[in-house]
């Protein structure tokens, strides 16, 4: 599941209706060759049986029943709509927690069911503060975007990327063992420390710590992602005391 896009154009084209294709007039035999095919007739209303007043009020019935559709069709785009904002982190163009903690279950059910691992890379942005401190909180927000569009780029369509809240992401690698995810998250943490931000003519150094936590279906979805935050934590501290520090 990804979210790569929440501009105001996509939200506003998720609620465009649908307009009505024109389809060519319909001939039926015993009403003239080129005669349009009466909708009143379709109906199954003998034409014998119709006056005008009941013509009219079979019409009106018809236009009102095209007029039902079209609602239902708008309604269910603005469902749509609204689910993928109720999913959606409202400054980055990723998944939010809630969004995260359903596809970590959803996995969980399906490692319990075939037996395969998935993993979450829980990823904290280092030295945000500084950055919101010294530049602003705008220059903040677009390291944190650099680093979700740097996330989305290297994962695969079906992986998940989500905002936890502040600095901290998630990453679910779906049919992924622990050490797939351990490769793939130093993959994760070298493209993210070759891509600056470059801000105001400055090039402003990013960098992450992780930490990956493997499930195949005996975990719940809190429990997983808090075992995945430990994983990160535990990391951290062992990179605040190596001498060339690792992600």
């Amino acid at each position: 599941m990804e979210i790569r896009d929440n501009s105001s154009t996509s939200r506003a084209s998720a609620l465009r209706r649908t307009e009505p294709s024109t389809a060519p007039s319909t001939t039926a035999s015993g009403l003239g060759a080129g005669r349009p095919l009466d909708p009143v007739l379709l109906s199954g209303v003998p034409e014998t049986e119709l006056t005008p007043r009941i013509r009219q009020a079979m019409m009106a019935l018809l236009a009102e029943i095209d007029q039902l559709r079209h609602d239902l069709s708008d309604a269910r785009g603005r469902i749509d709509f609204l689910e993928r904002l109720a999913d959606e982190d409202p400054l980055i163009p990723v998944a939010n927690r809630r969004a995260f903690l359903r596809e970590v279950t959803r996995m969980i059910g399906f490692g319990q069911r075939y037996g395969t691992p998935a993993s979450i890379v829980y990823i904290d942005v280092n030295h945000l503060k500084a950055i919101n401190d010294s530049y602003g909180h705008a220059a903040g927000d677009a390291a944190l975007l650099q680093v979700a569009r740097t996330l989305l780029e290297q994962v695969r369509n079906i992986d998940v990327v989500a905002r936890l809240g502040g600095d901290e992401f998630g990453v679910l690698l779906v049919q992924a063992d622990r050490h797939h995810a351990e490769t793939k998250a130093t993959q994760l943490a070298e493209a993210i420390q070759q891509r600056p931000l470059s801000w105001q003519g400055r090039n402003l150094p990013l960098d992450i710590a992780y930490g990956v936590h493997c499930f195949a279906g005996n975990d719940n979805a809190g429990d997983a992602l808090e075992a995945a935050d430990q994983a990160m934590y535990a990391r951290k501290r062992e990179r605040a005391t190596a001498p060339s520090g690792t992600p």
